[in-house]
């Protein structure tokens, strides 16, 4: 089959691109379409990929300021025609399932998130300082661009959720069906149990509000117990200032140092609500339980009094009661590796491929 990739843009590096390499190994052959590409910004890599941005990557500073040319991605990808292609599979977060396909095209779309920022933007709002007159044109767009992308929703064969709770959102967003096929997380080959693990909390994230580092920082500095903060951001300054003594900031932690780190540690803390969440799978991959948020993607792969403890509100409070009575070995290392095995690339790579083919099948057989 000739198969396309589709990506939203390609000018910064996080979980959707971490989704795509795993695709870009199992379809070497499919071009990759997206709206942007600053080759600059990406690993070496993707410079042997056959890559075909859009016109919008010919305007100026788009490529390190994408944000403000949002108004023009619907436009962008609907003058996108892959009616020649067999089977499109798109990688979605914001609008590049709307691109063009035929009758005979099969259109797939791995969603990792009904697009947030008109469906959540008032979340959005919150995270971001815009003056009032802002705030009034982006709920003026989003509402015109919900119509889009609900519509555009509706041209894609098949959808599939990267959790239960993203499977919610297309369902309540888009009103439509999906199957749900995890992420991949380089569960048996990355990481592995520590003999003895060190006396510390761990939190490892990007150091900006929505990820609610706040919590696990002041209910440590409260409890005197120690934490490790390990990330960069823009929020670091404000954290610093909530902190205790017995919590220290690692900054930056190299993708080779981060196993050890993990496996080392008397549990990670997720405070924050995410669309599926990949750090709780890779500490568990380690060996250690996870002191998570009672929601988003934790809820798919946290298994309380099993691999884990959640704390049902993003409250002090709430975190401090379950630090307060967690038993680090009450739980069994390798009973929570073997579970974060169900999210190991291999397993990934099956589903997904094995999805594309079965749906190819059945298209072309009525084609």
């Amino acid at each position: 089959m000739r198969l396309a990739l589709v990506h939203d843009w390609l000018n910064q590096i996080g979980g959707a691109e971490d989704v795509l390499e795993h695709l870009v190994r199992y379809y070497p052959d499919a071009p990759i379409y997206t709206s942007i590409y600053a080759p600059d910004l990406m690993p070496d890599q993707y410079r042997t990929w056959d890559i075909r941005p859009s016109w919008l990557n010919r305007l100026p500073g788009i490529q390190r300021a994408h944000q403000r040319y949002l108004p023009l991605y619907p436009l962008a990808w609907r003058t996108t025609d892959l009616s020649s292609y067999e089977v499109v599979l798109s990688n979605k977060s914001g609008f590049c399932h709307g691109v063009r396909t035929g009758s005979r095209t099969l259109h797939i779309c791995y969603c990792l998130a009904p697009t947030r920022y008109i469906w959540n933007l008032d979340d959005y709002l919150a995270r971001e300082n815009f003056g009032k007159t802002v705030r009034l044109a982006a709920r003026i767009v989003a509402r015109l661009y919900r119509r889009w992308d609900f519509a555009a929703a509706q041209r894609v064969h098949h959808l599939i959720a990267i959790s239960t709770e993203i499977q919610e959102r297309i369902r309540r967003y888009y009103r439509r069906e999906s199957v749900v096929i995890y992420p991949p997380v380089e569960v048996a080959d990355r990481f592995a149990i520590a003999a003895h693990p060190d006396d510390y909390f761990l939190v490892v994230s990007r150091l900006v509000p929505y990820k609610r580092i706040d919590l696990a920082i002041e209910a440590c500095s409260r409890l005197g117990l120690p934490l490790l903060v390990a990330g960069k951001g823009r929020d670091r300054a404000r954290l610093e200032s909530l902190a205790g003594p017995t919590v220290r900031f690692l900054g930056f932690v190299p993708d080779e140092d981060l196993p050890d780190l993990l496996a080392h540690c008397r549990a990670l803390i997720f405070p924050g609500l995410e669309d599926f969440g990949i750090v709780p799978v890779q500490a568990q991959a380690a060996g250690r339980p996870v002191i998570a948020f009672r929601g988003g993607g934790a809820l798919d792969t946290v298994i309380p009094g099993h691999t884990g403890e959640f704390f049902t509100e993003q409250s002090v409070e709430a975190l401090t009661a379950v630090l307060q009575r967690f038993d680090p070995n009450a739980y069994d290392p390798q009973a929570i590796r073997a579970h974060a095995m169900r999210f190991d690339s291999a397993v990934f790579e099956q589903a997904i491929t094995g999805f594309v083919q079965r749906a190819w099948e059945e298209f072309s057989a009525h084609r």
